[in-house]
């Protein structure tokens, strides 16, 4: 399959009491994750960024198991689950080669920021997206 992965180096201040990552902190890797795939697709234009945007709908979390504080990064995965319409839904996985902390799922809507209303994907964003589609 293929994905975007992204070396996300950990935060002294994700840690928790208990030296592990907090579970809030998973939503920020998720993010910066899709934000760096993405980023090559962003109009440079700031009125068309605001035009051509995306907006997240829904994220589910599936904690596996606790992530440690420590000074090597962990790879944060995106694939393209579906891309249809208005709709985009991306899938991650939070690991390193030993282990995988979480999977999680986000569903985002294709969203025009000046109208206020969903937009449809545009081919250029559909065939960016095809890249990294999930093969059923």
């Amino acid at each position: 399959m293929p994905t975007f992965t992204y070396p996300l180096p950990l935060r002294w201040a994700d840690a928790d009491s208990y030296g592990h990552v907090n579970n809030s902190c998973y939503l920020t890797y998720l993010e910066e994750a899709r934000t760096r795939m993405i980023q090559e697709l962003l109009p440079a234009d700031e009125a068309e960024r605001r035009r051509h945007a995306f907006v997240v709908q829904q994220s589910l979390i599936d904690y596996k198991t606790p992530l440690d504080y420590r000074d090597q990064p962990v790879h944060v995965d995106v694939w393209v689950v579906t891309c249809r319409g208005a709709r985009l839904e991306l899938g991650y996985a939070i690991r390193d080669t030993e282990n995988t902390y979480a999977e999680a799922t986000t569903k985002i809507a294709a969203y025009n920021l000046e109208t206020g209303a969903p937009r449809r994907i545009s081919e250029a964003e559909v065939e960016f997206f095809a890249r990294y589609k999930k093969e059923a």
